[in-house]
């Protein structure tokens, strides 16, 4: 039986259910779809009774590794926020977009075969991955040209997920971010030799 959710998780019961997804994100991604339970838990250090109390089924587990993601990756806006200038929190959140994008990339057998069960994990990760970029890009005002809006980065970042997201070309797409990064100043960099 899986947790009320309206009751909050005491502490090490969260600290678990955390290492049970992070798990599940790195062990879906290394082995795909056929991943076993086991594996999961004890990729996470936990019994397998704990992993099924939290997920029941593996559609559960998929999920919620999914939006989990999704949720680090938002959530740490303002953190970045806090401890950056704005535009330096904008460059360091597009490299943990992809590193979002490798993970989402390693899990897509697991992602697809939940969508075809009928549920779409996708649905609201899009608009929360825009309002993150929205809030970035309005604390970088001045900073960067104000004609590109969040869809347009946001379409920038999924090219460059789309062509470099896998960990073998980690180069290239921190070369592709730098390029999209320097044309979102507001005041481009001279040339060489100008």
């Amino acid at each position: 039986m899986s947790r009320d959710a309206g009751r909050p998780l005491r502490a090490d019961a969260q600290r678990n259910r955390d290492k049970i997804l992070a798990a599940a994100v790195r062990v879906f991604t290394e082995e795909g779809l056929d991943a076993h339970f086991e594996s999961i838990a004890k990729e996470a250090g936990v019994g397998t009774g704990t992993l099924y109390r939290n997920f029941p089924t593996r559609e559960l587990l998929i999920e919620a590794a999914y939006r989990n993601e999704v949720a680090r990756l938002c959530d740490a806006v303002p953190d970045l926020l806090a401890t950056l200038p704005p535009d330096e929190a904008l460059r360091a959140w597009t490299r943990r977009f992809i590193d979002y994008a490798t993970a989402k990339l390693g899990m897509a057998e697991a992602l697809r075969a939940l969508v075809a069960s009928g549920t779409n994990p996708h649905a609201e990760s899009h608009a929360m991955i825009q309002a993150a970029l929205a809030s970035l890009m309005e604390a970088a005002a001045g900073t960067i040209r104000s004609d590109i809006r969040p869809a347009d980065m946001f379409a920038a970042l999924a090219g460059i997920a789309l062509t470099s997201a896998r960990p073998e070309q980690r180069e290239q797409a921190e070369r592709l971010l730098d390029l999209t990064l320097d044309g979102l100043r507001a005041t481009p960099s001279p040339r060489p030799g100008s």
